[in-house]
């Protein structure tokens, strides 16, 4: 999430793995709204396999896992959210729009003070 200058970007470790950060977060919510994983990613530009790559590793963060597959023909193939997903996704949300406040801080309006608007260009060598 960008505010001004202020770039923030929550990620949550599950040891080594990345068990959630905003593009999974945004791949939650892309899952809900479309009902597959594969649905999913083409809304969010990605390939079937990134997409499910990244639900697996999630899953396997996760206990219970935040999605499961459905199997079988007719309405009820695809994927969908666990209600532990809901509760995480709503977790993650509720922690990011806390973080947006840090642009309120004094600590941001003293760093901001010295922050140039662009670059200056390269040094020539």
């Amino acid at each position: 999430m960008k505010i001004g200058p202020l770039w923030l970007k929550l990620q949550i470790a599950c040891g080594d793995a990345l068990a959630l950060g905003p593009g999974k977060a945004d791949l939650l919510d892309a899952i809900e709204t479309h009902g597959s994983i594969s649905a999913a990613g083409r809304a969010l530009g990605m390939s079937y396999r990134r997409a499910w790559l990244l639900v697996d590793e999630m899953n396997r963060c996760f206990d219970p896992p935040v999605v499961e597959t459905l199997r079988g023909g007719g309405l009820e193939r695809g994927a969908r959210i666990t209600d532990t997903g809901i509760l995480v996704l709503q977790a993650y949300r509720e922690m990011e729009a806390e973080a947006a406040t840090i642009a309120d801080r004094p600590a941001f309006a003293r760093l901001r003070a010295s922050l140039r608007s662009e670059p200056l260009p390269p040094a020539a060598r």
